[in-house]
């Protein structure tokens, strides 16, 4: 028998799209335990990463005050997926994102 372990992945690479059009970037979790927390983070050129939102296998979570308008995410124990989508994309959403799982 192999404990499984906590991680996240995200998948690779820079993901391009026009100002004004929606994505979605991808995480993809493991936990070894049955109650986790999942987290989005962006992180802008020369800066420290901001949080984004989190959520919970139960309960909605939280979204900060600045991305409610347009960032969106809800967990799926099933896929163990967590994906974040932003709409309506404008230039200063150009940064770097990150997924962190907490136990």
């Amino acid at each position: 028998c192999r404990a499984q372990t906590d991680s996240v992945q995200q998948p690779g690479g820079d993901v391009t799209a026009a100002e004004g059009d929606s994505v979605t970037l991808g995480c993809h979790f493991n936990s070894s335990t049955s109650n986790y927390y999942l987290f989005w983070y962006k992180q802008e050129e020369n800066n420290r990463p901001m949080f984004i939102l989190n959520r919970f296998k139960t309960g909605a979570g939280t979204t900060a005050e600045e991305f409610k308008e347009r960032f969106s995410s809800s967990l799926d124990s099933n896929s163990r997926s967590v994906p974040l989508t932003i709409q309506n994309l404008h230039v200063s959403d150009s940064a770097v994102y990150y997924c962190a799982l907490q136990p």
